[in-house]
């Protein structure tokens, strides 16, 4: 996953876009890519932000999600639970199978 530009560059960026030039020759100017610039600008017109948006998965999200109460109170109850057991025991009262390896 790419690194975000920093709100420093990104507002210089808009400050260019703003005092009359394009996109593409801000983006020249300041050596990112046209896309970049381009998302920028759309980005601030939109939701009105320069900030990077949140990378990667959603909190919550996942299969798992729903079982996070199950899953800590079988950790709580046996600290040196290894992932197989956690998995025969989220299948055995869930139904949920899910592979150990997974790192859920």
């Amino acid at each position: 996953m790419g690194k975000s530009h920093s709100v420093d560059l990104r507002q210089r960026v808009v400050s260019m876009v703003a005092s009359g030039q394009s996109r593409r020759a801000a983006a020249r100017h300041f050596a990112i890519s046209d896309s970049s610039a381009i998302k920028l600008l759309q980005r601030r017109e939109r939701t009105g932000l320069i900030t990077p948006a949140r990378q990667g998965r959603p909190p919550g999200a996942g299969k798992l999600s729903a079982f996070r109460d199950f899953l800590v109170a079988q950790v709580e109850g046996k600290p040196d639970i290894t992932m197989p057991e956690l998995a025969r025991r989220l299948e055995d009262e869930h139904g949920l199978v899910i592979p150990p390896s997974s790192g859920f």
